[in-house]
């Protein structure tokens, strides 16, 4: 039987796992895993497939069965974070994006950033004017399709590619004309770097957006850079706080706390899960970008002094030793292969997406520059002043409401439509359900969908039910998080209630431990007064000796009962 058991338990720790990771141009790379085989074993195969060597600036990232976005950690068993069933599929993302991606070593890493740098550019997580949205998409265009060829580009050939949520056809023809006039002779190479050094000038560039809710119910953004924290709200950027600012950072339920040397920031996440990664992903990018060696870094903790809370480290090395790693690396440079622009592919750089040619062209110009617009005034300074809601003195949570009135001309605009990436997040297979909230979304605020999202979406469909579910859900977290006030009332009560059960505990505790010593034989002078009280003898004879006795009877029968047996 133990033979069965060991030879079933081997059985198991040999059993292989299928995964599927999904790379930056949408190729898929599947390998198998044992069940016991760690994060960074994946991410080590993963990594000697692309012969990437400056690989800390990148992970995996997967969706779990709640569908919450999830970082794999490297240093835990990839089966036991995924928790949901075989084959697993993963995505391979920029995690730690370099503070000057031109600076990179090698051109295979400048080649995979620069992807991912595109797809943030599509999905409407990187915005800029107008003229900088034309450059950045005839960059694309050459290096991609090469120079322009009028055998090869009949007139309109631009249109026929979407490098944004969406675009007119005034800014199709201003990218079609910078790539004819401006870029010819570029090579691939020599475009991506041109794209990188345009790309890391924009503001919200690096920017992995979390949505969240402020106090007062608003909608918000917050994202980690590698300059410092951000919040993006409404078409305003709120706040931005260097690294070496920051302070420390928490979360408590659906709660998230920054901790500021003058301020403390409160936001709401719409779910617990989804408040744990926000911290976590602050906790690895302020480990990363400020520390100056990975020695420094230390675990943290996210609970106080009366209930254990989640604790975490940061296990990978920090900017400033890649940077020092990469400039030792002496190898000839890997072949590149890159993917070409084909229209029928499926890279989000060519999707066939929603253009606004039926839109008046007023009203078109209107929204498509006021999405480009609006980020000059941001580039005076990567490290700008950060806006306070609060004094060091005021309440625990910041007065967001009363400071933005006072500070309303020191907010950085950054378009003059609402920052709303997820509108255009497109599905993939670790995340089908972005597409329905998407389309739900869009049906809901009375806009038509594509005729792409509509193909796409066809396998997956979902039934009356689910989208009544799903709307459900949409419109209540488009409602808030409700009356703020009520919640911290509640969470005083709860830590009110936590401090007098812990007191009684630590009392009962310590009463126990006083009879146990004032019992035994210890001679200690105190003890010994307390044992020549007749309240002492009474306890003694009275309860402490008939409950000995009782304890003594139920072992002895125990004993002889497992004897007999």
């Amino acid at each position: 039987m133990l033979s069965r058991l060991m030879s079933g338990s081997s059985r198991s720790l040999e059993r292989e796992y299928s995964c599927t990771v999904r790379l930056l141009d949408d190729s898929e790379y599947t390998c198998t895993i044992q069940r016991d085989a760690k994060g960074q074993y994946l991410f080590d195969l993963l990594c000697h497939h692309l012969n990437l060597l400056e690989k800390d600036y990148f992970g995996i990232r997967f969706v779990d069965p709640d569908k919450q976005r999830h970082w794999l950690e490297f240093t835990k068993s990839v089966v036991k974070q995924l928790r949901s069933q075989p084959p697993f599929t993963m995505c391979f993302r920029v995690k730690f994006y370099p503070a000057d991606p031109a600076a990179l070593r090698e051109e295979i890493t400048r080649y995979l950033v620069f992807l991912q740098i595109k797809r943030d550019l599509y999905h409407g997580r990187l915005l800029c004017k107008t003229s900088d949205a034309a450059l950045l998409a005839a960059y694309i265009l050459q290096a991609e399709i090469g120079d322009y060829d009028p055998g090869k580009h009949p007139e309109g050939y631009s249109s026929k590619f979407q490098f944004f949520p969406k675009h007119s056809e005034k800014l199709e023809r201003k990218i079609a004309e910078i790539h004819r006039t401006e870029l010819s002779g570029q090579t691939p190479a020599t475009s991506e770097l041109n794209f990188l050094r345009k790309a890391q000038t924009l503001e919200t560039y690096g920017v992995d957006p979390h949505p969240c809710k402020d106090v007062s119910g608003n909608a918000a953004f917050l994202a980690f850079t590698p300059f410092g924290f951000v919040v993006l709200q409404g078409n305003k950027r709120v706040h931005f706080i260097k690294w070496n600012e920051v302070t420390k950072l928490k979360f408590e339920g659906k709660t998230f706390y920054l901790y500021e040397k003058k301020i403390i920031l409160t936001y709401f996440a719409p779910t617990p899960e989804a408040c744990k990664h926000l911290w976590k992903c602050g906790i690895e990018n302020q480990a990363f970008y400020k520390l100056e060696k990975s020695s420094q870094v230390r675990t943290v903790s996210s609970s106080n002094l009366f209930f254990k809370g989640s604790r975490f480290r940061y296990s990978g090395r920090v900017a400033k030793e890649v940077m020092e790693s990469s400039a030792k690396i002496k190898r000839e440079p890997p072949e590149i292969h890159r993917a070409g622009m084909v229209p029928s592919r499926s890279c989000p750089s060519i999707t066939h997406g929603p253009r606004l040619s039926s839109v008046p062209r007023t009203r078109r110009r209107a929204v498509h520059i006021s999405i480009m617009e609006g980020l000059e005034s941001l580039r005076d300074s990567a490290h700008s002043t950060p806006v306070r809601s609060s004094s060091h003195g005021d309440t625990f949570l910041p007065h967001v409401r009363s400071s933005r009135a006072d500070s309303n001309e020191r907010v950085a605009v950054i378009a003059d439509e609402a920052y709303s990436p997820a509108d255009s997040v497109l599905p993939t297979p670790v995340a089908e359900h972005s597409l329905e909230l998407m389309l739900l979304s869009r049906q809901i605020n009375g806009a038509t969908c594509s005729i792409e999202e509509e193909k796409e979406s066809e396998a997956s469909t979902p039934t009356a039910a689910d989208v009544e579910a799903l709307g459900g859900e949409l419109r209540a977290l488009c409602q808030g998080h409700g009356r703020p006030e009520e919640e911290q009332v509640n969470k005083f009560v709860l830590s009110v209630l936590r401090l007098l059960l812990v007191t009684m505990g630590l009392l009962f505790v310590l009463l126990l431990l006083l009879i146990i010593l004032t019992e035994s034989d210890l001679d200690i002078a105190f003890f010994r007064d307390i044992r020549q009280t007749p309240e002492f003898e009474q306890f003694h004879y009275q309860y402490f000796c008939p409950l000995r006795r009782w304890f003594a009877c139920k072992i002895h029968s125990v004993m002889s009962l497992f004897i007999d047996t």
